[in-house]
């Protein structure tokens, strides 16, 4: 049996984040508790719906790979501020930090008790998902992820996560450095391809989401990057960005992003970025195990492929496109230094719950030869 499961309300177009205090008002809420970043607070975005919910709480100390005590403290907040709504605003982070505080304010459980996959017990307060970067997707997914240790991340997975309402507004990342839409297109671009092949909850909706918003990634990252006032390529991407997140919140993510998590988490690399790094030699690590799944994704961005060969072909594209890009394109380039390949590959192997979901099965040794060549 199929399924699959999504938000149900979804707003976009040029300038609708100007709808959220409408969209409020419509769900009965009364003092929203928006949860952001001081980049977003600092260069104005917020400014054109503040105006028009002047109860709303802000908080904006979320930072990239949020802790878990971040997600505790933003919670402790809202409670005390008698906030009843949540209202993510921002990248990844302050939409996962969104989630987590909408769950923890509807109910008594503890975060600790909420990591992995249908944990989350109770309901949660209504949730609105406001993104600025078009790359993770992480507005249309029931998955959040934290910080839970120095160099560890924990994911919390459950239905309780997805949001009532997507505010997809291409205006608010017209001002996104290039780096910045770069990394998170290339992101997205994971997202489409590792739902288009995940070996687990694979499905006909997922697989159209999947290749619908990989046509429309690749064919705009280019003039996002190049001319980020280009208002159709936001656009394109902002809706890609979220067509890829429907698919891999269905048909989940596998072995790039295990590999990529002990980036964010030993070094910091941004998750997008991460992605961008490792997913070349995945994809032909993976090559023999999705031969026709990848010829039909190659399919979607480049002209001719012979069969059997997309995996190849795609991987080749992935290091030109990030060298057009001007992202870095080795581990080494990015100061991860050659003896902290080991621990990487001991960590990425704790991300088992990814790593099921991989084409091929990865094992220790062989996550230490992905990070080798990627080096």
């Amino acid at each position: 049996m199929n399924q699959f499961k999504t938000v149900p309300n979804i707003l976009f177009g040029a300038g609708c984040s100007k709808q959220l205090a409408d969209v409020c008002k419509s769900s009965g809420i009364r003092k929203p508790f928006i949860v952001t970043d001081n980049g977003v607070l600092a260069c104005g975005l917020l400014d054109r719906v503040m105006s028009s919910i002047p109860s709303a709480t802000i908080y904006s100390e979320v930072i990239a790979d949020p802790p878990a005590a971040t997600v505790e403290h933003a919670a402790q907040i809202a409670s005390g501020d008698n906030c009843d709504a949540v209202i993510g605003f921002g990248g990844g982070s302050s939409m996962d930090v969104a989630k987590l505080v909408a769950v923890l304010m509807g109910g008594e459980q503890q975060l600790a008790k909420m990591y992995g996959v249908g944990n989350v017990v109770g309901s949660r307060v209504p949730l609105i998902q406001v993104p600025t970067t078009a790359g993770t997707g992480s507005e249309a997914t029931a998955v959040a992820i934290v910080t839970t240790g120095e160099h560890t991340k924990s994911g919390v997975v459950s239905d309780q996560l997805f949001a009532d309402t997507i505010i997809l507004d291409p205006e608010l990342t017209l001002g996104l450095p290039a780096s910045v839409t770069a990394a998170t297109g290339i992101d997205a671009m994971v997202h489409a391809i590792e739902a288009f092949t995940s070996k687990r909850l694979k499905n006909p909706i997922s697989d159209m989401f999947a290749l619908r918003a990989l046509a429309l990634l690749s064919g705009s990252i280019h003039a996002a990057v190049s001319h980020g006032d280009d208002i159709m390529a936001r656009s394109d991407m902002l809706l890609g960005a979220m067509l890829a997140g429907q698919a891999f919140a269905n048909a989940p993510v596998g072995a790039v992003h295990a590999l990529a998590y002990p980036l964010g988490g030993i070094y910091h690399i941004p998750h997008g970025l991460s992605n961008s790094l490792v997913l070349p030699y995945v994809l032909r690590f993976n090559a023999t195990a999705a031969l026709d799944q990848y010829d039909t994704l190659a399919a979607v961005i480049l002209e001719s492929t012979a069969v059997g060969e997309g995996a190849m072909r795609l991987s080749d594209y992935f290091l030109q496109l990030a060298g057009e890009l001007e992202l870095p394109t080795t581990l080494r380039a990015v100061g991860i230094p050659e003896d902290g390949l080991s621990e990487l590959a001991e960590q990425s192997q704790l991300q088992q719950r990814l790593l099921i979901n991989n084409p091929r099965e990865v094992s220790l040794a062989e996550s230490l030869t992905i990070y080798q060549q990627a080096y």
